[in-house]
């Protein structure tokens, strides 16, 4: 069995690949893992670990919800099912509620027929890898028939639905703006998604004029033509309604990217870039730094510097973003791709949150999104996914290092270069970013050749 945890949970096609019995087993190994030690028939009196059980409206949720809730009371633990809300909500309610751990349902922006199980440790934190490899040994070992002990009687777990996690949570969204929003315009799009109710109650309550697309789901259509990876819709409606702005979140709610008044898109490095400055000036930017990873464009990288702040530069993916945020002691990081993360109102990317602080400084400084994200200018970025090669040979070969030497020569100081190999596909991604437009796309196209020549 190859590993299951990828870099955020345990995704697949749902009754393909993550199946009930998986997902059964899955959350009794992280319950042995997670849940603070107790005996196994703990008396009536005895308190037993606690989780926090969510989920996005994919129908698949529905049965899978039901597995990991049985496989988790079966193993003793007392289950707060809150139903469908974001990922970054359950994350906060582990927290706010004192639970042992959390588990989110939730394929994030994959399509419908995907799903995926993740869970937080205690705090609503992300789990460490050596965390997920005893997970995924425990399971191991019970799906090889090695049995495990069970409560019984009074030991077992009991099931609670939590209605109070939504408004608890909204409330927490709320209470974290620095700003009121009244006079402001925004479209909102839920993606027919886990934040269907939750973003537009958020937004309302902090006082924006609210107008909702991508809010029905029907556990089937989340993802399908809207929320963040399909701004069309989006950018169509805030230009129709005359919106100052319009935010867009994905599936299970964790990254939001936007749109100005123009309709024009403003990516996760904008975003960035705006809060950092409002941070700034708001004395909470922690050591003047913001966190991005190596797929950041580099026209994040000439702003910061333009604006006397530092960047910390990680590997891609969200959880190297926040290890290094810990690490450092820093206040604000995220990716392109719209997951950011302010920690001092939370402990994952949170696209509700970020979507109303971002509508916050439009609101306290009466300027238009546009304006605020021009503090950035997006230099033109090519990427190419080269497939089929052998994506080990990346870091030695001597070929291909001296075609990325000639390539940047010819970029000079406003370009780079940046070859990554998948950590998924035996395939190589080739971005080049350049003044020009042109240029980009004519050395990107050629060092795909170099790659597909010296490792295919």
């Amino acid at each position: 069995m190859g590993r299951l945890f990828g870099t955020d949970g345990v995704r697949g096609v749902a009754n393909a690949d993550l199946t009930a019995e998986m997902a059964l087993g899955l959350s009794v190994a992280a319950a042995r893992e997670l849940a603070t030690a107790r005996p196994a028939n703990a008396g009536p009196r005895q308190p037993r670990p606690v989780a926090v059980v969510g989920r996005d409206p994919r129908a698949s949720g529905e049965f899978l919800e039901a597995a990991v809730v049985a496989g988790l009371a079966s193993a003793g633990v007392d289950v707060l099912r809150v139903g469908v809300l974001p990922t970054p909500a359950v994350a906060h309610l582990t927290g706010s509620l004192g639970a042992d751990f959390g588990v989110m349902l939730s394929a994030s922006h994959n399509p419908m027929p995907d799903n995926g199980i993740k869970f937080f440790a205690r705090g609503g934190h992300k789990l460490a890898d050596e965390v997920e490899d005893r997970i995924e040994a425990a399971y191991a070992e019970h799906a090889a028939g090695q049995p495990w002990e069970r409560p019984v009687g009074a030991g077992v777990g009991r099931v609670t639905d939590y209605a109070e996690g939504f408004d608890s949570y909204v409330a927490h969204l709320v209470a974290a703006l620095p700003n009121r929003l009244e006079g402001v315009r925004v479209v909102i799009d839920a993606a027919h998604g886990a934040a269907s109710r939750v973003a537009p109650e958020a937004f309302a309550r902090a006082g924006a004029e609210v107008v909702t697309i991508g809010a029905d789901p029907d556990g089937l259509n989340i993802n399908d033509g809207y929320g963040s990876t399909n701004l069309a819709a989006l950018r169509a409606a805030v230009v129709e309604h005359g919106a100052d702005l319009g935010v867009a979140v994905d599936g299970d709610a964790d990254r939001c990217l936007a749109a100005d008044a123009a309709g024009e898109d403003v990516d996760g490095d904008q975003i960035l870039a705006v809060l950092a400055l409002a941070m700034r000036e708001a004395g909470t930017l922690r050591q003047d730094t913001v966190v991005a990873t190596v797929m950041s464009n580099l026209g994040l990288t000439l702003a910061m510097e333009r604006e006397g702040l530092r960047l910390r530069q990680t590997s891609v993916g969200d959880r190297y973003v926040l290890e290094e945020m810990k690490r450092g002691g820093y206040a604000l990081g995220g990716e392109q791709s719209g997951h950011v993360i302010v920690l001092d109102h939370a402990t994952t990317g949170d696209g509700t949150l970020t979507g109303l602080l971002l509508a916050a400084r439009v609101a306290a400084t009466r300027r238009t999104l546009a304006e605020l994200a021009g503090v950035m200018r997006r230099l033109p970025q090519v990427l190419i996914n080269v497939p089929d090669v052998d994506r080990s040979r990346v870091a030695d070969c001597r070929e291909l290092a001296e075609a990325v030497a000639e390539a940047e020569r010819q970029l000079g100081v406003t370009g780079r270069v940046l070859l990554r190999p998948s950590g998924t596909e035996p395939l190589v991604r080739v971005m080049v970013e350049a003044a020009d437009s042109a240029l980009a796309e004519a050395v990107a196209t050629g060092l795909a050749d170099v790659v597909k020549r010296q490792l295919g």
